[in-house]
């Protein structure tokens, strides 16, 4: 069994929706002028409540996701010959994750490499990032969309998702999406779906097209998610 794996990271992971921790601090700028002007307490709760949402924020997206996520890899006592497919993986914070519970197995990673939806997010950072992590030698990545997987059926032991496919515009392409990723996923394997919004369609999803063992729950504070999971019938049963 691989040891377990530390969340503490040596690379470089950006911000998470970049714009939203920078609109928070715009508007708690403007909430501070408003209170300093006017003398209102009422001004002075809501920059309070702000700088609150805007803290979490950031301790959520540059190390909380680090901690929930190594706890969950850890939790599913990996042989490390996986395949490993991580779904809009970024600059690499669940990937790289992933990856270190491998020996023999590759941690594979799709992105469109938006930096809208990640500061600095290209292929060439998740790169440094795996070199950086000692991993390099596990990681395979792919510019792709997560709604046309470039991989064959029943090819993957294990996917997840982090944070990524509320990004992608309508129902129907955030179903796609869910689909491809139990298409790829073999007989058995486990699927894991970290998102701030959304989630509940997908639990719903899974459970109609016959998934096994389909749970959701809250992931702990301040890790602003839910989580889905999910196991692929084997065909045994």
């Amino acid at each position: 069994m691989i040891e377990r794996v530390s969340p503490r990271r040596r690379g470089s992971y950006g911000i998470d929706a970049p714009y939203a921790p920078a609109f928070l601090t715009g508007l708690a700028a403007l909430y501070l002028v408003l209170a300093v002007v006017s003398g209102r307490l009422m001004y002075l709760l809501a920059l309070a409540l702000i700088l609150a949402v805007d803290a979490a924020y950031l301790y959520t997206t540059l190390r909380g996701k680090f901690v929930v996520w190594a706890e969950l890899l850890d939790r599913l006592e990996l042989r490390g010959d996986e395949r490993i497919l991580d779904l809009g993986c970024g600059r690499g914070a669940v990937l790289l994750l992933a990856a270190q519970h491998l020996t023999t197995g590759r941690a594979v990673g799709v992105d469109l490499w938006r930096r809208v939806d990640q500061s600095g997010n290209s292929p060439e950072a998740t790169r440094r990032n795996a070199l950086a992590e000692g991993v390099a030698d596990r990681v395979e990545l792919h510019t792709a969309d997560m709604t046309a997987l470039p991989f064959d059926d029943n090819s993957m032991d294990v996917v997840v998702s982090s944070l990524a496919i509320h990004n992608i515009r309508g129902c129907a392409g955030r179903e796609k999406a869910v689909s491809e990723a139990v298409r790829v996923l073999r007989p058995g394997g486990r699927l894991l779906i970290a998102d701030v919004r959304g989630t509940r369609p997908h639990q719903a999803q899974l459970a109609k097209i016959g998934m096994n063992e389909v749970t959701g729950r809250r992931l702990r504070w301040p890790f602003m998610a839910r989580l889905v999971t999910a196991t692929k019938p084997d065909g045994r049963s």
